[in-house]
């Protein structure tokens, strides 16, 4: 870790705002301060193909300012797009195909989807939004047949658990409950941003 006393850059956490307060809650508890956290909003995953260069006009702002660059985007639906930015700036990769594998770990969300490929995922920041993000996002709300459309191929949800909360493990459930799926419940907590960011 860098020590930002001694005079060295400071260190700029690009992330989405879907893990933006995972990732601060991360970076506060271990006392890193010369990380700062900026996001893109978590609504962008509806335009995957406006994030990589998001995420690269954050990375050149950033260095503008002298300081060393983190993203902690995966793929996120981009096809590549992201790594190949990525790779064109010169800035590691944290890998996986979302954020729901890196809170999981690569092997143990393979293993989740040999299980049931019908699995929707949520994770803290979408329990806590989902009525408002999916279930009204995507008209379920004024249109309830279209929820067959959208989760006709889904078996579970699985709830993807950061911190343990039982307001958002309520809305967990009453989020499966409103598009008719059973709930799991996995405790991840921070997963591979946690690992990752130790390395930094």
């Amino acid at each position: 870790m860098m020590d930002s006393a001694a005079g060295n850059p400071s260190t700029l956490v690009i992330c989405c705002g879907a893990i933006a307060n995972e990732i601060v809650t991360i970076i506060r508890a271990n006392g890193w301060d010369h990380m700062k956290v900026e996001c893109l909003p978590a609504k962008l995953h509806n335009q995957p193909d406006a994030l990589p260069e998001g995420v690269r006009a954050k990375i050149r702002s950033g260095r503008a300012r002298g300081e060393e660059v983190i993203v902690l985007y995966s793929d996120c639906g981009t096809g590549g797009a992201m790594a190949r930015v990525l790779e064109e700036e010169g800035v590691e990769n944290i890998g996986g195909s979302h954020c729901y594998e890196v809170f999981t770990g690569s092997e143990p969300f393979k293993a989740l989807m040999e299980d049931e490929p019908g699995s929707f995922f949520v994770t803290d920041f979408l329990a806590r939004h989902f009525e408002k993000l999916v279930f009204n996002g995507l008209g379920l709300d004024r249109f309830p047949k279209l929820r067959d459309v959208y989760f006709g191929k889904y078996r579970r949800m699985v709830y993807l658990v950061q911190r343990e909360n039982a307001e958002n493990l309520a809305r967990a459930e009453a989020a499966a409950d409103s598009i008719g799926l059973d709930l799991e419940v996995r405790h991840t907590g921070y997963g591979g941003f946690q690992k990752f960011l130790e390395t930094k």
